[in-house]
């Protein structure tokens, strides 16, 4: 990456980080991850915490706040409206066939299928519905949830913390593909979640 988009982009970060709307935009970006958007919130997280890596802890815990306000209202909504809308909420939430693998795996391993799922960075949606449909305790699936989403948040922190210039160079290095990359993958799946 050139110096004067590697400064354009530090700038920005920059700017962002200063904002008295950064803590909240990240809540709500990370709220939007959770609930809607297929992309994982690291996109941000990663050029945030490594370009402010005295912020990495707080920026971690906003992020978490975030996925698990989402996690409760997808709870919610497998609770009270999977019996109304749950055609409409399976299909825009990944499937039936996506639904069904998750649920299957939930009678099986429950907290442990919660665990998996919330560890791994694909979407969160369908383990909130079945969770919600099928009376899951709350307190069980937040703490679920707040493991798994809690080790990938913190355990990026931990790594900038560890790695740090080292990962800040690498980052800087490969930070316009991975840009471009994560663009296209949005682009594809809005395109097959909504095309005609």
């Amino acid at each position: 990456m050139s110096q004067p988009r590697l400064t354009s982009a530090r700038a920005w970060l920059d700017r962002l980080d200063n904002s008295r709307h950064a803590m909240p935009l990240l809540f709500a970006a990370s709220m939007m991850e959770t609930l809607l958007i297929p992309i994982p919130i690291e996109v941000i997280l990663i050029p945030w915490m490594l370009c402010h890596a005295d912020r990495k802890w707080r920026i971690a815990t906003v992020a978490l706040a975030g996925n698990l306000t989402a996690a409760t209202l997808g709870y919610y909504l497998g609770v009270f409206a999977m019996d109304q809308w749950g055609d409409t909420l399976v299909g825009l939430f990944g499937g039936q066939e996506a639904y069904d693998a998750f649920d299957q795996q939930f009678r099986e391993d429950g907290f442990m299928a919660i665990l998996a799922i919330g560890i791994i960075p694909i979407p969160f949606q369908i383990a909130m519905l079945v969770a919600g449909a099928s009376a899951y305790p709350i307190f069980l699936f937040l703490a679920a949830a707040c493991i798994a989403r809690g080790a990938r948040y913190y355990g990026l922190a931990l790594l900038i913390a560890v790695a740090g210039r080292a990962a800040l160079d690498i980052w800087n290095r490969h930070a316009k593909p991975i840009g471009i990359a994560g663009g296209v993958l949005f682009a594809v799946w809005l395109w097959f979640k909504w095309a005609p």
